[in-house]
């Protein structure tokens, strides 16, 4: 492995609620959406961390649930492979109107947007917002994405 190459590890957060999928949409990045969630620390426990970046982007603390999907992709021009867990949010309703709330990595955020299976909008991973669109979400495997 090269010095210069380095492998991220993200966590997400599935927040369903009603039949809509909590996604966010991050600074610069206006053709699409992707989950909230965000990078592990050193020493952190995968809930642990999910927990804290849910907390701190959206104002409300997650009931983690089990793991859905696990994704891997690499971002040639950084020089990063991520490798990210998605997990099941047990208390979506929770979120709804979370934008209103108190959050302390507001700023990280450009919008919360509830996406609902018909509307016409790309969510990162694409497999992932495929199977969100065709009612596979909630399988009772865990789904591997590669984009490798």
């Amino acid at each position: 492995m090269e010095k210069d190459k380095k492998v991220v590890i993200k966590v997400r957060a599935v927040i369903l609620c009603e039949g809509r999928l909590l996604a966010v949409r991050h600074a610069g990045n206006t053709g699409y959406v992707a989950l909230p969630g965000g990078h592990l620390e050193y020493g952190e426990d995968l809930k642990e961390c999910l927990s804290r970046e849910i907390i701190e982007e959206l104002g409300v603390k997650p009931e983690i649930g089990r793991l859905l999907y696990i994704s891997t992709f690499v971002e040639e021009t950084k020089g990063k492979q991520y490798l990210e867990p998605f997990f099941e949010i047990l208390n979506g309703i929770d979120y709804v109107n979370c934008e209103k709330l108190t959050r302390s990595h507001a700023r990280e955020l450009d919008e919360i947007v509830w996406v609902n299976q018909k509307q016409d909008i790309v969510i990162l991973p694409k497999s992932f917002g495929e199977d969100f669109k065709t009612g596979k979400l909630l399988s009772s495997e865990v789904k591997y994405i590669s984009e490798l």
